[in-house]
């Protein structure tokens, strides 16, 4: 089966897309995901994090931090300190 390019261009198809199909209905629908990147992710999110956080701090530090933070908001609400 072949779909045309104005309908894959519309659709965001492109070369290693994953296709699912499924029957509904009496009519086949199918749906596109993307492929994985390979694209770097560096630096995607530096708007959103506060000058000079983790500042002098190794990225394991960092991620332990954030891990920290995370748990401490979700489970054990804002006042309390996770070490």
């Amino acid at each position: 089966m072949v779909i045309s390019k104005k309908i894959r261009d519309e659709l965001g198809v492109e070369p290693g897309s994953f296709a699912v199909q499924t029957v509904v209905e009496g009519h086949l629908e199918i749906h596109f995901f993307p492929p994985e990147h390979n694209r770097s992710l560096l630096g995607c999110l530096k708007e959103f994090i506060p000058p000079g956080a983790g500042e002098g701090m190794s990225w394991s530090e960092i991620k332990e931090k954030a891990w920290s933070e995370a748990v401490r908001e979700r489970w054990l609400g804002s006042e309390q300190k996770v070490d």
